[in-house]
């Protein structure tokens, strides 16, 4: 009897948290200021859209994003808005999408830990889109990034790390819910039109792991701040959803996930922030392979030997890093940005891991191909996903090993603001904008005493 009551008891908190987690999650945006925003979550939301800055005019001249565009300039119901590193302009609906699309074009944008959420593109891109026209202010903005941020990070928490072992793309899927909060928390909506708002998302959820190293991904990843954007519009114009978008029987979570832990959408809400949980990227890859290059890169400063003396290279690691990046052979820059076996080899070989390194041409050096199937995986669930050991076996017998406790860009070893800084000014040279990146930095530290969010794209838009 006393196992029934505890299964009772458990089944009884559960359906309290399904019930309400909507609505609640809604009346928190709606009541939402930013006094109640530490000076650490603010002072984070500003780096995050230095880092967004940065991956945003690194990839804005990629052929992924020249694709898009001339498919875009097709449609568009204005010329409102533009995009970063370029001088087309767009409707706000798809200068949204391609903004996003053009921050995570190399996977060198922001990772939320533990859910491997890039938070920042969608959620940027649809409040940045918005801002060129209606006024907001600095401040204004970066509350509702804050809240977006939040909302797509604990709708990840609640579904992983199944959903994305399903298949299910998280940034995109997850993604689409945070713009969708963001827009509606600038536009004023109520806590019932942000729950609508929540579940026009809910109808647009959608990518695939599947189009992981493909220029399909940039498509979801690009809804996700169109569609929440969208969203928000709507339900600002009293476009009603479901009560219970999230959490209901047939709900995002349910449906996306066997078992989600419905309980961790509002679980210490307004108390406990995702984006001190945000990590950034120093090299343009998936983050399971920062600590594999950071030892790669330790061991080729220190080498006395050369490629052709390596019999194998031992990979150990999480589960997570075999099951993300085990990819031999691969055809492009995109899909290397996934791929371990060409990330050992190319930071082994060159010294160096930068775009340049994760780029078509270095694929296509048929050393780099070779020497990635000599790469093995080790898992062990014991260890953290940033951290890593790389063991290159030498034909002479000896070995050499480097474990890296906590990658560089990890939340044991975050990047300094001053670097931050200094990869916004390197990925803006990469991309060839001619935007000068100190005007935004220097906007960036500042933007709470903005009085015009919309000076952030006037700088960072081509001429």
């Amino acid at each position: 009897m006393a196992a029934q009551s505890e299964s009772s008891s458990s089944r009884s908190s559960t359906n309290r948290h399904a019930g309400h987690a909507t609505q609640r999650i809604a009346q928190w945006v709606a009541a939402a200021t930013w006094r109640d925003v530490s000076a650490a979550v603010r002072h984070e939301a500003k780096r995050a859209l230095v880092n967004y800055m940065a991956v945003a005019l690194a990839g804005c001249t990629d052929p992924t994003l020249d694709k898009a565009v001339r498919v875009y300039q097709r449609f568009g119901a204005d010329r409102s808005a533009g995009m970063i590193g370029r001088c087309e302009r767009f409707d706000m609906l798809n200068a949204a999408a391609l903004n996003a699309m053009s921050a995570n074009v190399f996977d060198f944008d922001d990772t939320h830990i533990p859910t491997i959420i890039h938070p920042s593109a969608p959620v940027a891109a649809a409040l940045l889109a918005l801002a060129q026209t209606r006024p907001m202010t600095g401040e204004a903005l970066l509350l509702a990034f804050v809240l977006g941020v939040e909302v797509e990070c604990r709708i990840g928490n609640a579904v992983s790390p199944e959903h994305y072992q399903r298949g299910w793309h998280i940034t995109s899927t997850c993604g689409v819910f945070g713009a969708a909060a963001a827009v509606a928390k600038v536009l004023g909506l109520n806590a019932r039109q942000i729950a609508w708002a929540l579940g026009n998302a809910s109808a647009q959820a959608g990518g695939l792991v599947e189009t992981l190293g493909t220029m399909s991904k940039s498509i979801s990843v690009g809804n996700a701040a169109r569609n929440g954007l969208l969203s928000a519009l709507l339900a600002a114009d009293d476009f009603s959803g479901p009560d219970a978008p999230l959490e209901g029987t047939r709900g995002f979570l349910r449906v996306t996930a066997a078992q989600p832990k419905i309980e961790a959408l509002t679980d210490g809400l307004g108390l406990e922030w995702s984006l001190l949980s945000n990590t950034y990227k120093p090299y343009p890859c998936g983050v399971v392979l920062n600590p594999v290059i950071d030892a790669c890169l330790d061991l080729r400063r220190d080498a006395h030997w050369s490629l052709d003396d390596v019999e194998r290279v031992e990979l150990t690691g999480h589960p997570l890093l075999r099951e993300r990046t085990d990819r031999p052979a691969v055809r492009s820059g995109r899909e290397s940005q996934v791929s371990a076996q060409h990330a050992v080899a190319v930071a082994l070989a060159t010294g160096k891991a930068g775009l340049a390194q994760f780029s078509d041409s270095a694929v296509g050096d048929p050393s780099l191909r070779a020497f990635g199937a000599r790469l093995r995986f080790i898992d062990d669930p014991s260890w953290p996903v940033e951290s890593a050991q790389v063991a290159v076996v030498l034909r002479s017998g000896d070995t050499i090993s480097r474990r890296i406790q906590a990658a560089r860009g990890s939340l044991a070893a975050p990047l300094a603001d001053v670097e931050l800084a200094a990869k916004l000014h390197e990925l803006a040279a990469y991309g060839g904008s001619g935007v000068a990146p100190q005007p935004l930095i220097d906007t960036l530290w500042r933007f709470d005493g903005e009085a015009d969010a919309a000076v952030l794209m006037k700088l960072a838009c081509a001429n």
